[in-house]
């Protein structure tokens, strides 16, 4: 067995990168029925619709003036949507990854590495 693995740092790091992967999967949802909530053409006053636009609406503001919004008989694609998940899922592969790049190594797992670079 390799000695990274009974390093003190990899089980923060474990649990790190769950937690991180926990947070994007539910932001990814919540994300996921704002667009098919306006794709349908749900009801904005009602509860869950309402609950759902609240709580997602912080995550999509910054990306709102980068597509219009195409409507069709009530129904919205929000494009904004998509690329909000998509910027989201970048950024949380990102933080794990950054999280997995300090974990120790030895040298020969290091090497190893290295050369298959």
């Amino acid at each position: 067995m390799d000695s990274s693995y009974n390093s003190s740092t990899t089980k923060p790091l474990f649990r790190g990168t769950q937690i991180v992967w926990y947070i994007l999967s539910v932001l990814e949802v919540l994300l996921a029925f704002r667009f098919v909530l306006k794709l349908m053409g749900a009801n904005a006053a009602a509860g869950f619709t309402n609950f759902i636009y609240a709580v997602t609406w912080p995550f999509t503001a910054p990306f709102l003036a980068v597509f219009q919004r195409t409507t069709v008989a009530g129904s919205v694609m929000e494009w904004t949507t998509l690329l909000a998940m998509l910027v989201y899922w970048i950024i949380g592969f990102a933080i794990v990854k950054l999280f997995l790049m300090s974990k120790t190594v030895s040298t020969p797992e290091a090497a190893a590495e290295l050369d298959a670079q």
